[in-house]
């Protein structure tokens, strides 16, 4: 319950305000009091006596809130009562603030302590209201204990005593031990020495006496040279200094009058009486009540004691007496400044305490006790009323303009101010604070100012549904703007205000105001609204993948919206149905942005770009679908992973958009053109690797698309082939690769030399255009294996070919060589042999490839149900082999 300072303003901003305020203003710290653990117990004392007294005037006018039910009223009613009770004993079970005992002060030794025993106010006292009038402390109940410490330093006129002789003191507490001094001698009577004492008197009784030392064998005792006794209190020589004290010599009198001897015996003391804690204030005071209480007008020593945190007793002690020998239990009271009645002294300053049936009268002798004792039972009676003294000096106002206002809203009545308005306020100003943060928050707050509003709520009564209904409006209107905000945190707020308003709240049934109702299902309505809308731009919202998790919140969150109360879950189909329009959007919105930035990043950006740059543009948009596809899911696609088939359909409808653009490149290509097969490639190769769509809708579109151009590529490739090997080896000049290096006519570059140039291109186009049947990686392995074989069979074809035509040319060189055993055998036979010998060795590369046996049977387009890509009656090429 009490709140520390330092969670308003750390040390740092209140050194920050005392600098830049201006002269004659007043701290905002030092006007609030918050660094007072004492100012705060009293203000909340003061806040629930006004909550109290605010209830009981509901109870009677029934002016209350509009609810959604009859019977809410007395559970309002209930709730009010129980949240001040609970206060109260959260309040009173706080232990009073922890003694100085267990410090150390400057010197080094503990501190004055202080107990009080009492009996225990019981929860359910508490709870019915009764607790007040069981509590009743008695004279017993009430132990004191303090710490004095007395410090002997010196003696002055010490001149009858011959000054070789040996001087001690003596120190005597009343109730506790007696210590001694060091001995010193006579003529430097100087000690400093520290005494150390315990005592459950606030008056305790303190003697020190001077002796010096018995010389002679006949003296039985120390002979005492002078005493001075002294009643001390807490408030005793508060300011810590040495001073000196007359001492009463045996013997002799002491003078009359004001005239002090200045041969007079005196002794330097320090003495400290450390007040315990719970002593609030104490001192001496004339007081007069009514009945047996203080019947006489006197003057009595006062001690206002803290039993606990809500009770407070003022008790008064005589000398040497370690109970006290009355009692005023300040519960009810109200203290105030008075004027003097008829026959008192108008040289005293006059306060009273006001109960029903019950008045006390009091006087201190000073302005300054006067407003340090009504300061403190103000504190202690945790009244509302705050004092004002008859006559104020000048300079004392405050003149400052924010100052009176601080005062002024100290002093007004807890219940004046509509404190759901200034919640909603003071959360919203929070949050914006903690977004400001260099560090992102997601919303979150930070533990203290968790615990500053949880204080508020409780403090002033601030309902919780109002408060997380506020706190998820503030959280939509900062995401509207661009925050970033945690699905998690959403989600709870969402999660209490649905549990309250459906009447499923663990701990209890609380009432539902129809306003709260209202909003709540306003609130909702938008909440499904900016889901759907993050959910629709979540490559953008939570850009890969992050926050962690909160994707798969968002999409939880808006399984927990749908829901028509907090029991009964949404149907499957409603969420999933949801989802899909979420994702189809989501998959329009992806496809415009990704698209837009293919055309800005491509530098070939011209007003009619040639149907070349088109295609270059398709393709490098391919591969940036492709791209963000897979981030789509390597990030995203766990969150939809209760939605089956959900991203596939986003990704599906994602191709059909690509799809449009694609075939709009495609139509303006010139025919015969092969440059598309890049852009078949690159889909194609990244569709074989993802399971969801392989051999879907769009990867089959693509292949029915393209398979009649791939068909019509291998025909032309037949047809190309065959006319270039019949044209090579007419003209083939049979020649050395040394001669074709020098040469390089009618040779394709790149290619090692091993036959002639004619077997030489054949087997590199024949190798070429199966690279290039591998590299397409056709989806449909029925027609991937016809193409196979279909190549399979051309490069057996032209082999054979190639072989005959050099069998030909070989018979004709032998032939006109002769039959003279003097025969030379020319470059041109060995080219040939090697030629032979060449084609041979890519029989078993380019046509059976490690298999012995291969079917021979013809190799064209009519062997393949061509209808299975819609590609009808081609024109086929006749051969014969």
């Amino acid at each position: 319950m009490k709140i520390n300072s330092r969670v308003l303003w750390c040390h740092i901003q209140a050194f920050d305000v005392k600098k830049k305020r201006k002269r004659g203003q007043v701290s905002p710290i030092r006007l609030f009091k918050l660094d007072s653990a004492d100012e705060q117990s009293s203000v909340i004392r003061k806040e629930l006596n006004a909550r109290k007294q605010y209830a009981e005037g509901l109870a009677k006018t029934k002016k209350l809130p509009k609810f959604l039910h009859k019977g809410m009223d007395q559970m309002f009613m209930e709730e009010i009562n129980s949240q001040i009770q609970m206060l109260m004993h959260n309040l009173d079970c706080l232990p009073v603030s922890s003694s100085r005992g267990a410090d150390r002060n400057m010197t080094g030794r503990p501190s004055g302590f202080g107990t009080v025993l009492r009996t225990k106010r019981t929860p359910n006292n508490l709870l019915d209201g009764s607790g007040d009038q069981d509590v009743r402390l008695c004279k017993g109940d009430v132990v004191l204990s303090f710490y004095v410490e007395v410090t002997v330093v010196e003696v002055q006129n010490l001149k009858n005593v011959n000054g070789g002789k040996i001087v001690f003191c003596t120190m005597e507490l009343e109730g506790d031990k007696t210590l001694q001094t060091d001995h010193a001698e006579a003529n430097k009577p100087q000690w400093d020495t520290l005494g150390e004492f315990t005592t459950s008197q606030p008056l305790p009784i303190l003697k020190v006496r001077l002796f010096t030392e018995a010389t002679q064998f006949y003296q039985l005792d120390d002979k005492e040279l002078g005493r001075v006794v002294l009643t001390i209190n807490p408030n005793f020589n508060s300011n810590k200094m040495s001073q000196w004290f007359d001492m009463e010599e045996p013997g002799k009198k002491k003078k009359d009058g004001d005239n002090q001897d200045p041969e007079q015996l005196k002794v330097k003391l320090k003495i400290l009486m450390d007040r315990p804690q719970n002593i609030k204030n104490c001192g001496y005071l004339y007081s007069q009540g009514k009945d047996q209480l203080w019947a006489k007008w006197k003057r009595r020593f006062m001690v206002l004691i803290q039993v606990s945190q809500y009770t407070f007793a003022l008790c008064y002690f005589r000398v040497k007496k370690s109970e006290p020998s009355d009692i005023l239990q300040l519960d009810g009271f109200t203290v105030d400044y008075s004027e003097p009645k008829e026959g008192q002294s108008p040289k005293l300053y006059y306060f009273n305490a006001v109960k029903e049936g019950q008045s006390v009268d009091f006087a201190a002798e000073n302005e300054n006790e006067r407003t340090g004792w009504i300061t403190a039972l103000v504190r202690a009676t945790g009244q509302s009323y705050r004092p004002e003294p008859p006559t104020r000096v000048k300079s004392q106002q405050i003149k400052s303009t924010d100052s009176a206002k601080f005062t002024q809203f100290i002093n007004a009545s807890v219940e004046t101010i509509d404190h759901h308005v200034m919640f909603k306020k003071l959360q919203h100003l929070t949050l914006n604070y903690r977004l400001a943060d260099s560090y992102c928050s997601l919303g979150w707050m930070s533990p203290a100012q968790v615990f500053l509003l949880d204080e508020y709520c409780a403090r002033y009564g601030v309902r919780g549904c109002h408060r997380h209904l506020c706190y998820l409006q503030d959280l939509m209107d900062k995401t509207r703007v661009g925050y970033l905000v945690d699905p998690t945190l959403i989600h709870y707020s969402f999660a209490f205000c649905a549990s309250h308003i459906h009447g499923n709240r663990p701990d209890a049934i609380g009432t539902v105001t129809v306003d709260e109702k209202e909003r709540f299902e306003t609130l909702k309505d938008t909440l499904r609204d900016y889901l759907e809308k993050q959910i629709t731009n979540f490559r953008y919202c939570f850009p890969f993948g992050r926050p962690e998790g909160a994707l798969k919140a968002t999409v939880s969150l808006l399984e927990r919206v749908l829901m028509k109360d907090v029991v009964t879950p949404a149907p499957p189909e409603e969420v999933c149905k949801v989802v899909k329009k979420c994702l189809e959007g989501a998959a329009l919105v992806n496809y415009t942005k990704i698209s837009d930035y293919a055309e800005v990043e491509d530098p070939l950006n011209t007003d009619e770009p040639t149907p070349r740059q088109r295609l270059e543009r398709v393709i490098r948009l391919a591969e940036l679908c492709c791209e963000i596809l897979t981030q789509n899911d390597e990030y995203h696609a766990e969150a939809f992973c209760w939605f089956e088939g959900v991203m596939a359909e986003h990704s599906e409808m994602f191709w059909s958009m690509f799809l449009v653009d694609m075939n709009a490149a495609l139509e303006v290509q010139p025919p015969d053109s092969w440059d598309s097969f890049e852009l078949f490639q690159v889909l194609n190769n990244w569709l074989q690797t993802s399971h969801m769509l392989r051999n879907g809708k769009f990867h089959t579109q693509m292949c029915d698309l393209f398979a009649p151009q791939l068909i019509r590529y291998v025909d032309l490739m037949e047809t190309s082939i065959a006319q270039s090997t019949q044209k090579d080896f007419d003209k083939e000049k049979w020649i050395t690769p040394d001669e074709r290096k020098n040469q390089h006519k009618g040779e394709t570059p790149g290619i090692e030399p091993r036959g002639s140039i004619a077997s030489d291109n054949l087997i590199h186009k024949l190798c070429a255009l199966q690279d290039f049947m591998q590299d397409i990686n056709w989806p449909d392995l029925e027609f991937r294996d016809h193409l196979d074989q279909r190549l399979k069979l051309l490069a057996a074809d032209m082999i054979e070919q190639a072989v005959r035509k050099t069998k030909t040319h070989f018979d004709n060189h032998i032939a006109k060589g002769g039959s003279g055993t003097g025969y030379l055998i020319p470059n041109s036979i060995c080219v040939m042999i090697n030629c032979l010998l060449d084609c041979d060795e890519k029989v078993n590369v380019v046509i059976f490839d490690g298999k012995e046996n291969y079917p021979t049977e013809n190799y064209h387009t009519e062997n393949y149900p061509t209808e299975n890509y819609h590609i009808g009656k081609l024109p086929l090429r006749k051969t014969t082999t």
